[in-house]
């Protein structure tokens, strides 16, 4: 089989339709992108916008000049930057609203761990690209806001208000329970973490990273089964019998890339195991055979066997990964490869470059899927797409 992990591949689909589907989608008028699009991939100017979308938005753009350095992927960098600066940032009580009007005006003011820290991610990566320090400075407001009021001497909870009190975590909790605490989360502030670090090299953001490596290894991880737990209570009893493959692919690579920031071997040698395991569990597990993609999740041994579109591309970046650090297992290559394959005949949506967020067992479509929504963003198939050519470049050096 020729392989179609190329360089050249990842470059094109980032290039000649991500970037510019997602620039259709800025909002000229009232600053920020739109925060709906429907299948067709035509916006809805008026729809409330979320703020891990903008997030992962000027993530998408920093990461993208970053590689490419056309200057005008940094306007739009800014052009995210500056609405989440003046619109979704609370500046009397800190942290970041879930979502704002179209115009700006505060919509929903849950403050959410998990948005606190894609904040992070993002300005932290926008940081690096333009060396502006109002986005650093915001970032290091938000964390010290998670620092502070978003945990125990545990760990991370997820749900507040706008001033910090504690509510339900309906947001990030499925599957009919309500979690205290999440892998989800957990995992994101081991992302945002990582990148602050690799940014501005604090040293308490580097003793965060290892404490929430931490966790991992020792409240999240079934070392047993090789899966992440999901949902936990405050004590990190698991609520469900849940795998949901697309986060243990995930976790492996960017628990991996951590061990990378921190560059202590010892860490890396303590969390092998980890990231090895999981990404084990997610090729034995997680892998519909008859059409090489990833399955969605499997709750109380049953198998939802729905092709989710990023669990795909977390999969071409997590078992590349794998592949790198032990060369042995070439089927790791070779379901990256594949699974990039799949992506190409039934994900990417062929009018708009966009990818369809859901792909049924028989590989048939529902029609009626939005291609922007509070959720549906360029972050993961963007992030692919910059991940895989930087590794197959710094490969053929």
């Amino acid at each position: 089989m020729i392989s179609a992990l190329t360089s050249g591949s990842f470059r094109k689909h980032l290039t000649e339709d991500l970037i510019p589907f997602w620039n259709k989608m800025t909002d000229m008028e009232r600053g920020g992108f739109y925060g709906y699009a429907d299948e067709c991939g035509i916006p809805d100017k008026n729809s409330p916008k979320g703020c891990i979308l903008n997030s992962r938005i000027l993530w998408f753009y920093s990461a993208s000049y970053n590689l490419l350095k056309e200057p005008e992927l940094l306007e739009k960098a800014k052009c995210a930057f500056e609405f989440l600066k003046d619109y979704f940032y609370d500046i009397r009580y800190r942290g970041v609203f879930w979502s704002v009007e179209a115009d700006g005006t505060p919509l929903d003011t849950t403050k959410h761990t998990y948005n606190q820290s894609f904040a992070i991610y993002a300005l932290s990566e926008y940081y690096k690209a333009c060396g502006e320090k109002a986005a650093l400075s915001l970032a290091y407001s938000l964390y010290y806001v998670i620092e502070e009021k978003c945990r125990d001497k545990d760990g991370y909870f997820e749900a507040f208000d706008m001033e910090f009190n504690p509510v339900s975590n309906e947001k990030l909790s499925e599957n009919g329970v309500i979690a205290t605490r999440t892998m989800n989360t957990l995992l994101h502030v081991l992302e945002a973490y990582s990148e602050l670090y690799r940014a501005d090299h604090l040293e308490q953001v580097k003793d965060s990273l290892l404490e929430i490596l931490s966790l991992f290894k020792c409240r999240v991880y079934n070392e047993e089964r090789g899966i992440c737990e999901v949902f936990f209570d405050k004590d990190y009893n698991s609520l469900i019998d849940l795998e949901s493959y697309g986060h243990d692919i995930e976790a492996s690579w960017l628990i991996y890339r951590a061990c990378e920031v921190l560059e202590d071997e010892k860490v890396t040698e303590d969390m092998m195991p980890v990231i090895m395991g999981l990404a084990l569990s997610a090729y034995n597990n997680g892998i519909d055979r008859e059409n090489n993609a990833m399955n969605d999740e499997c709750e109380k041994g049953i198998v939802n066997a729905k092709k989710v579109w990023w669990v795909q591309a977390e999969s071409v970046t997590g078992f590349y990964n794998a592949y790198t650090l032990d060369s042995t297992k070439a089927e790791y290559l070779t379901m990256s490869n594949k699974v990039w394959e799949y992506i190409n005949n039934y994900v990417m949506d062929k009018k708009t470059g966009e990818w369809v967020e859901d792909v049924n067992p028989d590989n048939t479509i529902n029609k009626g899927q939005a291609l922007v929504h509070p959720w549906k963003c360029p972050y993961h198939n963007g992030r692919m797409c910059i991940e895989m050519i930087r590794r197959l470049e710094d490969q053929n050096h």
